[in-house]
């Protein structure tokens, strides 16, 4: 079981392996957490717009590790972009969850899902009021860490003119094909964690036959192959999975992708089409 950690800028220590839970239906989250859990995952990721916090929670507090363990992370909605909103969302998390305090939470997207791809508004006060509630939390005591998602480099910007506290992490889409190496090296550079979701392009990469031909090489699977690729690149990987055999095999990661194929694998030609999943804003669609 890969079990590294990395240290964010507050000195927090992150698994750099975690379970996303996207797609996970409530009353199956429990048992997935726990699954997740019994195999070595100590970091699991969630989020408001996912709808399976409760589940999620349930299995945080059944597992039966201590909670000081575990790395927990939600997301506030991409909608919340007044004060009030977010420090709402983030309360009634914690009170889903049946948590005392959360890992870390950070902005889902700096626009709403509905204007994504549609509009130039990168919501700048928005994302600032609610980027005070998670300070204000983060302060409280009720979050360990704070973030951001689908953040550019220009919304990054504009939130530090007016942030006290600088994110801890920016999860972003990341994977073989997709792998926008200016905003991660501005992000590793101001000691931003990068956080790479759906590593696997949500299964597309799985029909890429040169693709295959890399992971034949090191005599891997191509998800084992694409989550090493994220790892390698310092970022913290998120494959999401509700299957304990793919959760396990995804976790076995003792090899390393040369210098010569991580430089293959960067230049990648990009994934055109993410198939059912591409309606999705994350991968070029639109609610």
């Amino acid at each position: 079981m890969f079990d590294r950690n990395i240290v964010l800028n507050n000195g927090v220590k992150i698994p750099q392996l975690g379970l996303g839970t996207w797609f996970i239906d409530d009353d199956q989250a429990a048992d997935v957490v726990k699954a997740a859990v019994k195999i070595g995952y100590r970091h699991i990721d969630t989020a408001q717009a996912y709808g399976n916090e409760r589940g999620v929670g349930e299995g945080i507090r059944t597992c039966g590790i201590a909670r000081e363990e575990l790395f927990v992370v939600s997301k506030v909605a991409a909608e919340h972009k007044t004060y009030e909103e977010a420090m709402a969302g983030i309360n009634e998390t914690l009170e889903k969850m049946g948590l005392d305090y959360l890992d870390m939470m950070i902005i889902h997207s700096p626009q709403p899902w509905a204007k994504v791809n549609q509009s130039e508004d990168r919501y700048i006060e928005g994302n600032r009021a609610a980027w005070k509630a998670l300070e204000d939390a983060y302060m409280a005591g009720k979050l360990k860490a704070i973030g951001v998602s689908n953040f550019l480099i220009e919304d990054i910007e504009s939130l530090l003119e007016t942030a006290t506290i600088k994110p801890m992490v920016n999860q972003i889409l990341l994977h073989i094909s997709n792998t926008p190496m200016e905003l991660v090296e501005y992000c590793q550079k101001n000691n931003i964690v990068v956080e790479a979701y759906s590593p696997i392009a949500h299964g597309e990469i799985l029909n890429q036959p040169k693709i295959a031909a890399i992971a034949k090489k090191y005599g891997v699977s191509v998800p084992q192959l694409c989550i090493k690729y994220t790892i390698q690149l310092g970022a913290v990987s998120l494959p999401k999975t509700g299957n304990p055999e793919h959760m396990k095999s995804n976790a076995e990661l003792d090899f390393e992708i040369s210098a010569e194929d991580m430089d293959l694998l960067k230049n990648f030609e990009k994934i055109q089409n993410y198939g059912d999943s591409g309606i999705f804003p994350v991968y070029g669609g639109k609610m």
